[in-house]
């Protein structure tokens, strides 16, 4: 018995298997996709975000205000161990110019800084020594002489003159003016709280010798300690910092030694010039104009107006050729000296020089001002040599 298929049940017998065969991968596929089920996990939060109870976010943040308050009370409480790391820190930035220069000529380091330190010892006593009684023996006679000094100005033509021009206020402000210089604690502010610096500085022996103790050591271990500050740094990034580090502590040496330089120049002129012209206590004016003009560019002006308006109570005619002959000296400095003795030292523009200064004499008075300077050029170095490459590399 034979058993005949047709074309359309073979054709059936042969796309069921794979009928079958794909019901069958639906079916395995839409299992391991209903068995995969997503799950949306809560992206992590930091600690500060999770803080969902008050209680706990007002006392850790009172916590935090507390921390904050006692770091500035310890702050506070050690400012005078700051001041003097900070000065004896910028005196040996000054003087390691020399020691360098002394090692150059054949002599070791170490005697290079023994000689340095006792050069300089030796110039400071010598000049307290001659100093200091004159000085102190000016300031009481200065201040003795102030209610004369008031009233021959006010029997004079000039003060006539002045009085008919403003009127019976410049009367009173004469008055205000000898109020103010009879007082003594306000000479010590003449100077822009140069003399409470340096008292608050060497307010005994101990200060002095920290001083001195924590000056030779900086200037001894000076390239240790710059060198143990590049080990801090990435290896790819060591040669780059030591060449800005480099030039910040040159340009900061070459700063502070090129401003006593030019202070002693101005104390030496000015005293000079004090004594010629026949004006009164020539040495406190020279002692004054060294602290003053130690700030740059604000200072020779600023005792310009001091030592003129000092000088118009004793003579009127020797006042003005003061006031004259010492702007002639100012732009000498600023044009001849400055350039001379201050070039290995960062330029600064005048208005950052003014703000520096402004800031550092609000906050430390003569001592800030003084430091203010070299920090703003060792500020604007970095901006110079790090960030602004780095801005201009990215497009």
């Amino acid at each position: 018995m034979s058993t005949n298929t047709s074309p359309d049940s073979a054709a059936e017998a042969e796309s069921a298997p794979s009928e079958s065969s794909a019901s069958e991968t639906a079916t395995a596929s839409g299992t391991s996709s209903s068995a995969v089920v997503p799950v949306d996990v809560p992206p992590s939060r930091r600690f500060w975000t999770r803080l969902d109870n008050p209680f706990i976010a007002g006392f850790l943040l009172t916590l935090g205000g507390l921390a904050a308050f006692s770091l500035g009370a310890a702050i506070t409480n050690i400012s005078t161990v700051i001041i003097y790391i900070v000065f004896a820190l910028f005196i040996a930035l000054g003087i390691d110019p020399v020691v360098r220069w002394l090692s150059g000529r054949g002599m070791s380091r170490t005697w290079s800084i023994v000689t340095t330190i006792v050069g300089l010892l030796a110039v400071v006593a010598g000049m307290l020594w001659l100093v200091i009684p004159t000085v102190v023996g000016q300031i009481t006679q200065f201040v003795q002489s102030v209610p004369t000094m008031i009233k021959d100005f006010m029997q004079s033509d000039l003060f006539h003159r002045l009085e008919g021009t403003f009127g019976e206020g410049f009367e009173s402000l004469i008055g205000d003016v000898q109020k103010f210089l009879s007082d003594p604690g306000n000479i010590a502010a003449i100077g822009g709280g140069a003399f409470q610096v340096g008292a608050s500085i060497f307010s005994g022996l101990s200060g002095v010798l920290i001083v001195l103790v924590l000056t030779l050591y900086f200037v001894a271990s000076l390239p240790q300690i710059k060198s143990a500050m590049y080990e801090l740094a990435p290896a790819r990034n060591r040669e780059r910092i030591s060449n800005l580090t480099d030039q910040i502590t040159d340009s900061i040496g070459g700063y502070l030694g090129g401003m006593v330089i030019l202070a002693f120049f101005n104390a030496v002129f000015s005293g000079v010039l004090y004594a010629i012209l026949g004006l009164p206590f020539p040495l406190l004016m020279s002692v004054v104009a060294f602290c003053i003009t130690l700030i740059p560019l604000v200072g020779s002006v600023l005792f310009w107006a001091i030592a003129s308006s000092l000088a118009l109570f004793s003579n009127p005619l020797s006042a003005l050729l003061f006031a004259l002959i010492y702007i002639a000296y100012v732009q000498i400095e600023a044009y001849v000296l400055t350039p001379r003795v201050m070039s290995r030292a960062i330029s600064i523009p005048g208005s950052l020089v003014v703000i520096g200064a402004l800031i550092g004499g609000t906050l430390l008075g003569l001592l800030g001002a003084l430091v203010a300077i070299p920090v703003t050029a060792s500020i604007l170095l970095i901006i110079k040599q790090v960030w602004i490459p780095r801005q201009n590399s990215k497009k």
